[in-house]
C-alpha cells in the first residue's frame, strides 16, 4: 500500500489516477483529514497504515501563479521547506522509503557548457544567490533539508502540462495570457512525470535526486506555434520585448527559466517522450475539463 500526502492537489491527484488505473492499493491523505505537518501525527498515520512507500506530493505553489507566494510567505515556507523535513524525520524513524516532489525551478538558464543542469549542480536560483522568487527559494531550502536523507527519492518537476485544460496546465496558461515571455525551458508531461517518479522506486533505482523532464528543450514561441498548428489557428500571441518589460508590466517576482539534464533518469531505463512530441500529443488530444 502506498501512502500519498497531498493527494487532492494537482500532482497528488495524478498519482491517485495512476494507481486507480493500475489497481495499486493506496491511501490518499489531505491536510483537512490529518495534520501530517505534525511529526507525531504523521508517525501515527504511518504506524496505523503500514505503507510500503510514501509519496509527499504536498507543497505550496500559489494561485494563480508564484506571484501569490510573495504574499503568503509563511504558508510557502511551511509547505516547501519545513514540511519535507518533518516527513523525513517521520519516515526515517519508521524506516520507510519515500519520494518527495521537488522542482527544477531552483535553477535559471543553463550550465556554462551549454548543457542542462544536472542533479548535483548547486541551485543558482535560490535564497543563497539572492535572485529568486520566494517560491523557488523555499523549494531549494526543501532540498537542503533532505540532503543525505535515507531511503528518499527527490523528483524534480518542471512546468507541468498534459492534455487536460486545467488552470495549472502550462499549455492552458499560455492560451489565457495576453502577452508571453519568450524563454527556453525544460518541461514535464504530468502523466509521464508521475509514472516515471513511481518507477524509480518500483525498479529499485538508486535513491537520490532525479530530474524528471521530457528530453530536449523548447522555447515559448515554439510552444505557441504548436498551439496555433494543432488547436487555435486564429490565436495571435504577443510577446514582451524582454524580461525587464515582463517584470515591469506583468510580474511581481522573477521567473525560473532553465534547461535540465534528464540523462540520469534515462540511465535507469525509464524513458519519457521527447518534449516537442509530448506537446503535440497533448494538443491533438486536448480535453476541456470542468473547473468547478
Amino acid at each position: 500500500m502506498i501512502l500519498i500526502l497531498g493527494s487532492s492537489g494537482y500532482i497528488g491527484s495524478e498519482f491517485t489516477k495512476l494507481f486507480d488505473q493500475q489497481g495499486i492499493s493506496y491511501r490518499g491523505v489531505s491536510r483537512r483529514e490529518i495534520n501530517y505537518a505534525d511529526r507525531d501525527s504523521l508517525i501515527r498515520l504511518i504506524r496505523e497504515t503500514r505503507p510500503e512507500f510514501l509519496i509527499n506530493a504536498a507543497g505550496y505553489t500559489g494561485k494563480p501563479n508564484v506571484d501569490a507566494c510573495e504574499l503568503h510567505k509563511a504558508d510557502c515556507l511551511m509547505g516547501n521547506a519545513v514540511l519535507p523535513g518533518i516527513v523525513r524525520e517521520a519516515c526515517e524513524s519508521e524506516d520507510l522509503c519515500w519520494g518527495h516532489v521537488s522542482s527544477g525551478c531552483i535553477y535559471t538558464g543553463e550550465r556554462a557548457d551549454g548543457g542542462g543542469f544536472r542533479e548535483d549542480d548547486t541551485p543558482n536560483f535560490s535564497f543563497r544567490t539572492n535572485n529568486c522568487s520566494f517560491y523557488s527559494g523555499t523549494k531549494a531550502l526543501g532540498e537542503e533539508v533532505l540532503a543525505n536523507a535515507e531511503n528518499c527519492y527527490i523528483w524534480r518537476l518542471r512546468i507541468p502540462f498534459n492534455h487536460e485544460a486545467t488552470p495549472r496546465n502550462y499549455l492552458t496558461k499560455l492560451m489565457r495570457y495576453d502577452t508571453l515571455l519568450e524563454a527556453t525551458n525544460s518541461i514535464s508531461q504530468l502523466n509521464e512525470f508521475v509514472r516515471a517518479s513511481y518507477q524509480t522506486w518500483t525498479r529499485r533505482a538508486d535513491t537520490g535526486i532525479y530530474n524528471i523532464t521530457n528530453p530536449g528543450r523548447i522555447t515559448t514561441r515554439e510552444v505557441a506555434a504548436l498551439i496555433n498548428k494543432h488547436l487555435l489557428p486564429d490565436k495571435k500571441f504577443a510577446f514582451f520585448d524582454d524580461e525587464s518589460e515582463f517584470m515591469k508590466l506583468a510580474a511581481k517576482t522573477p521567473r525560473s527559466n532553465c534547461v535540465m539534464d534528464s540523462s540520469k533518469l534515462l540511465s535507469t531505463g525509464i524513458h519519457l517522450t521527447p518534449v516537442r512530441d509530448a506537446i503535440e500529443q497533448a494538443l491533438k488530444s486536448w480535453t476541456p475539463v470542468n473547473e468547478e
